[in-house]
């Protein structure tokens, strides 16, 4: 089997686009076939070396390598002139006012044989004789394309729906030039929660944009490949080498597939909780370009869904954030600097300086004060991350260690004036 990926570089990467460059990679490593890149930059107005640039990056952080290319289709122009001008030589084709077109049948159709779709038929009254070729002499995209997947020996094109109407004139050019066709398999569009094309305004439209907001590789492939087909009815988290084995067209459905991003994030979370600490901070790392301490790491894991997360979680884990003056005035009030100060000194002693014991000494204080948990507690937090929103107080205690976390209730109390 011998597949394709063909983007347009017009943009960056999109959803879309990666699901169909997974599928075909899929079906590629399943059949121990070849993966082909092909740029298709015939738009010399739209397309840019730094969108061809960044489809590189996107495939290559999907760990989707390709084993032929990357072969620019602009390049082929001097292959595709030389077939337009054997069409015209064995009648295929006409020049139109300086258009070069090829001539469809009169009566008759063209059929499809897809394999998510079954048989498609277009009529050829429909069809009218369609161009090939500018008065220029450059080739259009369907002629660009049938002479390509024939020449690359493609056997299965496999990409998204909105190219079936393509499908028809690009058998027919086939058929003039004498080709077996390749097999065809059309993908469901993908639509946002709402039902609608999905755009923008449903979240994260290209793989660098979920790259950015720190979503992985793994749980991106792995979502990406639930869009439009399942292995079963239960199954959701597969391993690369699962989805290689399980995958088939056969179980591509041919409806709309709906792209929700908080499922996404969902699976993503569910990632990276499968994540060694270490293996996590060296991710961590990567992205926000900064050193994270290990600590800190583990504190935020359990309520991360994305990398990004971790900063919104446990800056402060990192250095010491801006004090949210709201959570200053709702939690420091009469008897908080008191119940600080008793906090401090319960810390002070606590050994070994873990989350067991830090939670007996400072519970040691609720019972001696009689007061309620959050009573401690939220001055301790208010006091340590300059908010009253953090992962568990205990762990965060135990993550800043005790140098540091003295220091910064020492901070709050000379503030309280305690």
């Amino acid at each position: 089997m011998r597949v394709r990926f063909a983007p347009s570089p017009t943009g960056a990467l999109h959803i879309g686009g990666a699901r169909t460059a997974l599928y075909n990679w899929l079906l590629a490593r399943q059949s121990g076939g070849a993966f082909v890149l092909r740029i298709e930059d015939t738009d010399r107005e739209r397309s840019t070396p730094e969108n061809v640039e960044q489809i590189y990056d996107a495939l290559r952080w999907l760990e989707l390598e390709w084993d032929e290319g990357p072969f620019s289709q602009a390049q082929r122009r001097p292959r595709h002139e030389e077939e337009i001008q054997r069409l015209q030589a064995e009648g295929h084709a006409y020049l139109d006012e300086g258009a070069v077109r090829l001539r469809v049948p009169d009566e008759g159709a063209t059929t499809v044989q897809d394999v998510i779709r079954g048989e498609v038929v277009f009529e050829h009254a429909a069809i009218d004789d369609f161009v090939i070729a500018r008065s220029d002499g450059s080739p259009l995209y369907n002629l660009a394309v049938a002479v390509d997947d024939r020449d690359m020996g493609i056997t299965h094109v496999v990409r998204g729906a909105d190219h079936l109407s393509n499908t028809p004139r690009q058998l027919l050019i086939l058929r003039a030039l004498g080709a077996e066709p390749p097999v065809y398999a059309h993908l469901p569009l993908l639509h946002g929660t709402d039902g609608k094309k999905l755009s923008k305004r449903h979240g994260a439209a290209s793989v660098q944009e979920l790259r950015e907001a720190g979503y992985l590789p793994e749980a991106v492939c792995n979502y990406i490949a639930l869009l439009g087909w399942g292995y079963d009815e239960s199954t959701e988290f597969f391993t690369t080498e699962e989805l290689v084995e399980r995958f088939s067209l056969e179980r591509v459905s041919k409806s709309p597939a709906v792209f929700d991003e908080q499922k996404l994030r969902w699976m993503n979370g569910h990632y990276l909780r499968r994540l060694e600490p270490g293996e996590l901070r060296d991710r961590l790392e990567a992205l926000l370009g900064r050193p994270i301490p290990e600590a800190a790491v583990a504190v935020a894991q359990e309520k991360m869904q994305t990398l990004t997360d971790f900063w919104r979680l446990a800056a402060f884990l990192v250095e010491p954030q801006p004090l949210d003056e709201r959570a200053w005035e709702k939690v420091m009030t009469d008897g908080a600097p008191d119940r600080l100060r008793r906090a401090r000194e319960a810390i002070a002693s606590a050994e070994p300086f873990e989350p067991e014991t830090l939670e007996t000494a400072l519970r040691s204080v609720v019972d001696e004060l009689g007061v309620k948990p959050r009573d401690v507690y939220q001055p301790v937090r208010v006091a340590i991350s300059g908010t009253t929103v953090s992962p568990g107080i205990f762990e965060s205690v135990a993550a800043l260690g005790r140098e540091e976390a003295l220091a910064r209730i020492d901070r709050a109390l000379d503030r309280a004036g305690a």
